[in-house]
């Protein structure tokens, strides 16, 4: 509630009326009965691909435009509509024992404040030594080598790769995600803010959409360089670009564009199109907490 209020305060300086209305939506929205979730940990695979802030539409239309080996399949709920709440739901809440033999990569900094490391069999948290300053983020392509070092040197039963990507900043068009607007101070806006303000829609939706399109290239490539018999392609949570007055992905919001999430089920293997270096793992590089703050707000969280 503090972070809503926070937010609401900016929002209407500059916003007005439409800031009263996404505060009245959003409270509405995290407050009634949520649409119950799909399973993700009990859900039958051995590979799960999590794109972060990916929408299902968007998905269904760039793979149904492409040229990929996977169809875009169904769709499933999502147990949150923010990457904190996907994390608590699906590895937070599971029984003791249950992440033993499951390996995790993931590009996401949540992941420092949100796991506990010891419970994986393997996690590698990409992001502490593969972050890239200029573009405020994670690319994909250290994430699909991180786990197919992952899949062919250790081999955990089960194995979720977390690419950071289409989530802003808009990597694949080089315009990024902050824009410093003089009209509303000195401070940098995350695009969503830019979208209350009046922002190019258009050009954000193309900018989401390239960088889908990026990040589905490494993960055909990861298809193509790890076993598994089942293979699903989902999401953590999606966007909004306006629905009922709401910007980016809050968390506690029951909004069907930020719940409803990609399940693209399909199959992989490891043909050895890619080489990459042995001992690829994150030996859990020690990275301060006001450089892990400073991450997150270049992905545009406020911390």
């Amino acid at each position: 509630m503090k972070q809503l209020l926070s937010a609401a305060s900016r929002n209407l300086r500059y916003a007005g009326v439409d800031a009263v209305r996404e505060v009245l939506w959003r409270t509405y929205l995290s407050v009634r009965p949520r649409t119950p979730a799909d399973p993700v940990l009990d859900a039958d695979w051995d590979l799960l691909v999590v794109l972060d802030a990916c929408r299902a539409d968007l998905f269904e239309t760039v793979v149904a435009d492409g040229d990929y080996d996977f169809e875009a399949g169904q769709t499933r709920i999502s147990p949150g509509s923010s990457s904190v709440e996907w994390l608590a739901a699906v590895f937070g809440d599971a029984p003791p024992g249950a992440l033993a033999d499951l390996g995790y990569v993931t590009a996401n900094p949540y992941s420092e404040a949100h796991l506990d490391a010891e419970a994986f069999g393997l996690l590698d948290e990409v992001w502490r030594d593969a972050w890239d300053a200029d573009l405020g983020t994670v690319p994909p392509r250290p994430v699909t080598d991180r786990a197919v070092a992952a899949a062919r040197e250790a081999a955990p039963d089960r194995l979720v790769v977390h690419y950071m990507q289409p989530h802003f900043p808009a990597i694949a068009t080089g315009t990024g995600e902050r824009r410093t607007a003089e009209a509303w101070g000195d401070e940098p806006m995350s695009i969503w803010e830019d979208l209350r303000f009046g922002g190019d829609a258009d050009r954000a939706w193309a900018d989401y959409r390239a960088n889908l399109e990026l990040v589905l290239e490494e993960v055909t490539a990861l298809l193509s360089n790890v076993d598994a018999d089942r293979a699903v392609v989902t999401a953590d949570h999606g966007n909004a670009f306006g629905e009922r007055h709401i910007y980016g992905h809050p968390g506690g919001v029951d909004l069907p564009c930020l719940r409803e999430v990609p399940w693209c089920e399909t199959s992989a293997t490891d043909r050895g199109t890619r080489t990459v270096p042995t001992d690829r793992r994150s030996e859990r590089t020690t990275v301060d907490a006001d450089a892990v703050d400073a991450r997150l707000r270049s992905l545009g969280y406020r911390t």
